[in-house]
Formats: C-alpha cells, sequence, structure tokens
C-alpha cells in the first residue's frame, strides 16, 4: 500500500491537463468526446495511433486523480468537522495523505 498526498495528486492532475489540452488543440476535440470515441474504437488506427493512446492514457489519468482528490477533500472535510471548536472550522496548512492499494 502507498501514501500518495494531495501536492502529489493536484501535480499530476495538472501534468496530464497540460498534455491532455495540447490534444485537443491539435484535434478540436474534447478529451471527453475524443475519449468516447476511442473507446468505442471508432478512431482511426493509422498515422495517429500513438497520440491516441497516449491522449486515451493521460485522461485516464486525470480522471483517477480527480476522484482521489475528491476522496481526499472529502475525508479531510469529515476531518475537520470533527474538529470544530467554538463552531468554527480552522484549516491548517499540513498537507493529509491517503494510502492506496498500488
Amino acid at each position: 500500500m502507498a501514501t500518495i498526498t494531495i501536492t502529489e495528486v493536484i501535480d499530476d492532475l495538472r501534468t496530464a491537463d497540460e498534455i491532455t489540452r495540447r490534444f485537443e488543440r491539435l484535434y478540436w476535440l474534447s478529451s471527453e468526446d475524443f475519449y468516447k470515441l476511442y473507446q468505442q474504437g471508432l478512431l482511426d488506427d493509422g498515422e495517429h495511433v500513438e497520440d491516441f493512446a497516449l491522449w486515451a492514457g493521460y485522461y485516464e489519468i486525470a480522471q483517477d486523480r480527480q476522484k482521489t482528490l475528491e476522496l481526499l477533500s472529502h475525508q479531510r472535510t469529515a476531518q475537520l468537522r470533527r474538529q470544530v471548536t467554538r463552531g468554527l472550522i480552522s484549516i491548517a496548512p499540513p498537507e493529509p495523505s491517503l494510502k492506496v492499494v498500488a
């Protein structure tokens, strides 16, 4: 089991976003729409097969990391709610981490 921090998740999201945005600009198609076509096997396997595989991979990474970010955020919110003092939540800078199965 590995530990992942929110910083690592956000860094992965940023990288995946930068790469998928490059493909979106190149092919004039949103990553979500591209991925649907890709999953359905409707895209040409010709000269762009490497681009498509890379694009799909980074799209999947982005989806996975977004879910992890939401999980971390929900866990952190629950933790903060348990520590309410005088009706207020105090957010401190220490970074939470999540144990994930690698």
